[in-house]
């Protein structure tokens, strides 16, 4: 009988990886991923912690998916399996938020947040909204609307250190 595959079986790196690649396309997936990979606190507790699961059937490429057990957070909270600062904290609900519209105070998460985690939250709400993909609008000379160039995100993810 072959084991199931888990996370603490593959390397940090991996598993950021196997994560976006399942997330790909939904730019709400793509920004809680992205969000829990830039605080550089939540991707090695939750792997430590079973908080994710793997399968071996990715895609064409031959890596792995992987996913967050959004719904298992709580309990892992409560028992003290995870842990982080205030600012850790929020920016895990946010990004549970986020992928999976678990309910979350704005004004508490905004209020809590230092100035890095704040880039961080405007950075994956842009990239949820798809401000990425936004284009600029220019008009022909007759004002018919044509798509322009890409205008970027309208908060990007800061550079990894």
């Amino acid at each position: 009988m072959i084991d199931e595959p888990l996370a603490a079986d593959l390397d940090l790196v991996d598993v950021e990886s196997a994560l976006l690649r399942a997330a790909v396309g939904d730019y709400s997936a793509e920004a809680a991923v992205l969000l829990l990979a830039n605080t550089g606190h939540w991707l090695p507790q939750l792997q430590a912690a079973g908080l994710i699961a793997i399968a071996l059937d990715g895609d064409e490429t031959g890596g792995p998916w992987a996913a967050v057990l959004w719904a298992d957070l709580d309990g892992a909270l409560g028992r003290g399996a995870i842990g982080g600062s205030g600012v850790q904290l929020r920016l895990l609900r946010a990004a549970a938020s986020i992928a999976e519209g678990q309910p979350v105070d704005l004004g508490d998460l905004a209020a809590g947040l230092d100035r890095p985690g704040l880039v961080l939250l405007l950075a994956a709400l842009a990239h949820a909204a798809g401000s990425h993909e936004h284009r600029a609008v220019l008009r022909d000379d007759d004002g018919v609307p044509l798509a322009g160039g890409l205008l970027g995100p309208v908060v990007a993810w800061p550079p990894a250190d």
